[in-house]
């Protein structure tokens, strides 16, 4: 899965919960999402920003699920995670042992764990709560260029 894919499978309430969250605690990140929706789109950002957060969040989701957004979708996944989520991503990284200063990867391409190590750690970061934003975590994770790690894969499939 690649990170334009983790917006198309998002579904409009998800969406709208991720945004929204964008929006509230990243204001200028927001705005950058929706203008480049506006350009894939072929609308006017002032048109966009008037909106309810639900048409925003479609909006941007549908522009994020296009296969040319792929690097903005890589950075916006990204930036939710350092800017908005970051305690859950230290949290992932450091159940699988990656080095990190705060959430920023240290290594360019880190190494795959083992495969029991990696499925219990995906099993263990699961059962913690019902956060959605956990699996998203894994999803984002796995779908970043720079992360091959086919186990990692094949388990946020399930």
């Amino acid at each position: 899965m690649r990170s334009f894919q983790v917006f198309a499978a998002m579904t409009p309430e998800e969406a709208e919960a991720f945004f929204g969250r964008i929006k509230k605690s990243s204001p200028t990140i927001f705005a950058q999402c929706v203008h480049a929706a506006s350009a894939a789109l072929k609308s006017r950002p002032a048109f966009l920003m008037k909106q309810p957060i639900a048409r925003q969040a479609s909006a941007v989701r549908r522009a994020l699920s296009r296969v040319a957004a792929n690097p903005l979708a890589d950075e916006t996944l990204a930036l939710y995670f350092l800017e908005v989520r970051k305690e859950l991503l230290v949290e992932w990284l450091d159940a699988v042992g990656v080095a990190h200063e705060d959430g920023a990867l240290t290594e360019e391409a880190p190494p795959e764990p083992d495969a029991d190590t990696l499925r219990s750690a995906v099993d263990k970061f699961r059962s913690v709560d019902d956060d959605p934003d956990r699996a998203l975590v894994l999803r984002a994770y796995a779908a970043q260029d720079a992360i091959d790690w086919p186990t990692l894969e094949s388990l946020v499939g399930d």
